[in-house]
């Protein structure tokens, strides 16, 4: 099937490769004329595992361009995967996905799939059908027909997400309509399941938001922890063990961020206020992440009162391991407040550092890159780890006695045993778990 994919971000571009290599014809297209000549050279202008390699074997059906008219002139199914970033009210900007059916429009004599996958609002896939049928007049065949496909992707496993989905859900309007996206999905083994157009939105939002509900339950879960002296991990287990409850997502930590959580959240939120409903769990969900990420903060500055003139290790700046996305990243708060308190940080990220650096310059004697986690950790009064990269659990305790000065760890996302510090020297504090002083 010939396809084209507006918008090569995590979700359309993922989307656009993993096509290809199962055999369809695709276009990717985009606005930024530096992204589509790398995506030319086969360079993937964004970090996920797998996806450059999964590029290079589908060149003969992918390609890459900035021409919407010749990208949109012959496609049977045209995905828009553009960006709805979360406007200051919480509620989705949805100007550039209505830029994209207005090209749509401009580039066709007649009709064709139009496939929603950016996440939109309940009621919006209705509305720009309503809105292609007041620009065109088509009818039958000829018509713009809209199809909801919302993307279920998480990043650093994106490519894998796609090619071994859970689900294919779709909404649409006709038997024709899922006719095709049953053709176009049927080299993926995974059921696809079809239903209304404002049910499929919907789905997306439910389920993101039902997870960042579980994460911000284990953190709260987590903080009494603290408070009573239980193991939040021995809890998550026993918990886990419930097949109505399952494993997954009960990992404390200092909160999630991301493109999809937090924007997701504050659009549902936004979306039930609008209809007089608030969905009270999901604003309490939003409350203890916001708050969760200040955690180590907190404990560091409980401990010592000021952190002023504090030497401070700061390992790991992206949301998540695997990724360079910063979006609503921890580490841009607990950064922020450190420089507030007067410490002195040693900053280092696998990927992270090059777009930190432009919200967080370089200054002497208050903010440094690192070129390794060791010298980071070289000369420093405590360390905090707010991402859980591999590398980073390759650390052994007496690496950190070794380097810093009067070693202390905060643990933002558990990746260490805390009995492995018992007896090194080193002070060990994590999120729902036994302390560990220095002995």
């Amino acid at each position: 099937m010939n396809i084209t994919v507006c918008g090569t971000g995590y979700v359309g571009l993922v989307a656009a490769v993993v096509f290809a290599s199962k055999g369809h014809t695709v276009v990717g297209l985009d606005i930024d004329d530096r992204k589509v000549a790398l995506l030319k050279r086969g360079v993937s202008p964004l970090f996920e595992p797998g996806l450059e390699e999964l590029m290079a074997e589908s060149t003969g059906n992918l390609a890459f361009t900035t021409d919407y008219r010749e990208a949109y002139a012959h496609a049977e199914a045209i995905f828009v995967a553009v960006p709805t970033p979360e406007k200051e009210d919480g509620s989705a900007e949805l100007s550039y996905v209505m830029q994209a059916c207005n090209q749509i429009v401009e580039s066709r004599g007649e009709g064709c799939f139009v496939v929603i996958k950016s996440t939109v609002p309940p009621g919006t896939n209705d509305r720009i059908q309503a809105y292609f049928d007041e620009l065109t007049g088509m009818q039958g065949n000829a018509r713009f027909e809209v199809v909801s496909n919302p993307e279920f992707l998480s990043q650093g496993t994106a490519v894998r997400d796609m090619l071994y989905p859970s689900r294919i859900v779709v909404g649409v309007q006709s038997e024709r309509a899922e006719s095709i996206m049953r053709e176009l999905y049927q080299p993926f083994d995974a059921p696809v399941m079809a239903m209304d157009l404002r049910s499929a939105e919907l789905v997306k939002y439910a389920s993101n938001d039902f997870l960042a509900l579980k994460i911000s339950y284990i953190n709260e879960i987590a903080n009494l922890c603290d408070l009573v002296g239980a193991d939040v991990e021995r809890v998550a287990e026993g918990m886990g063990a419930d097949p109505r409850i399952g494993e997954k997502f009960l990992r404390a930590g200092i909160g999630y961020g991301g493109s999809c959580f937090p924007k997701d959240t504050k659009a549902l939120h936004w979306l039930s206020v609008c209809h007089g409903h608030e969905i009270k769990t999901i604003k309490a969900a939003i409350e203890v992440n916001t708050e969760q990420k200040t955690l180590l903060v907190a404990k560091a500055k409980k401990r010592h009162g000021s952190l002023r003139g504090k030497r401070i290790a700061v390992l790991g700046l992206t949301f998540k391991p695997n990724t360079d996305d910063l979006r609503d990243a921890p580490s841009l708060d607990v950064v922020r407040m450190l420089a507030d308190e007067g410490a002195t940080m040693a900053l280092y990220d696998p990927c992270g550092m090059p777009a930190f650096e432009k919200r967080y310059p370089e200054q002497e004697g208050s903010i440094v890159y690192a070129e390794s986690p060791q010298a980071a950790l070289d000369g420093a009064d405590m360390a905090f780890i707010l991402t859980e990269w591999d590398e980073f659990s390759q650390l052994s305790p007496s690496e950190y006695r070794r380097l810093m000065r009067d070693p202390e760890l905060y643990d933002g996302r558990n990746l260490y045993p805390p009995e492995s510090f018992e007896g090194t020297g080193v002070r060990y504090e994590s999120i729902g778990r036994p302390v560990v002083e220095q002995v």
